[in-house]
């Protein structure tokens, strides 16, 4: 069964309220209710297609299955589902699998799995996940930061000082939002975390 056009209307469903609530100014570095239920919405969606044929991939043997657009709408609707920790764990073990057998990008797995480990309170393997720290852009903790290099080469990702500059560029730029708002997003991704089991 295709499932293009259903993970695409996620992604778009979400990219639609992201603009909705920029417009109107409602962005306010927080977890806004409106964008919880969508993401627990569209992580049920995900889940459904999921349970009934396994992780999304964008070709099989010539049948396209969910188009790689479609496979990078579910692994972003997954990078969302942060209320839903047993299912963000049970979609990393699925996209793990997938990028073992070369059915997805394996720099998915990676980010999903970094953004798992700073839910859990833990150091992420690949230096994904950024927040400004003392008032500059900088990857959360690292484990054994030594040889996060090597493991960003293995999962197609840049090397961490190349990724790092382009972030803090981008942070710079027209319209990028302010330390401010990363930091009230940190502090609601900390208390969310809390709420739904993530950690103690």
């Amino acid at each position: 069964m295709h499932f293009r056009h259903r993970l695409l209307a996620l992604r778009d469903a979400e990219l639609a309220l992201r603009a909705e609530l920029a417009q109107s100014g409602e962005t306010d570095g927080g977890y806004h209710p409106r964008l919880r239920r969508l993401h627990e919405a569209n992580a049920r969606e995900l889940e459904l297609i999921v349970d009934d044929d396994g992780w999304p991939i964008a070709d099989v043997d010539g049948d396209d299955i969910s188009g790689a657009d479609g496979a990078e709408a579910a692994w972003l609707v997954a990078m969302h589902a942060v209320s839903r920790p047993s299912f963000m764990r049970r979609c990393l073990g699925l996209l793990k699998a997938a990028a073992n057998r070369g059915e997805v990008p394996p720099r998915q797995a990676a980010l999903l799995e970094d953004r798992i480990r700073i839910l859990e309170g833990r150091p992420q393997r690949f230096g994904t996940q950024l927040d400004w720290i003392g008032g500059v852009l900088s990857p959360l903790p690292i484990e054994a930061p030594g040889q996060v290099d090597a493991r960003r080469a293995a999962v197609g990702l840049s090397p961490l000082a190349e990724t790092v500059a382009t972030a803090r560029a981008a942070a710079q730029s027209d319209g990028a939002p302010p330390p401010e708002e990363w930091e009230a997003g940190s502090r609601a991704l900390t208390v969310l975390a809390r709420e739904v089991g993530w950690r103690e």
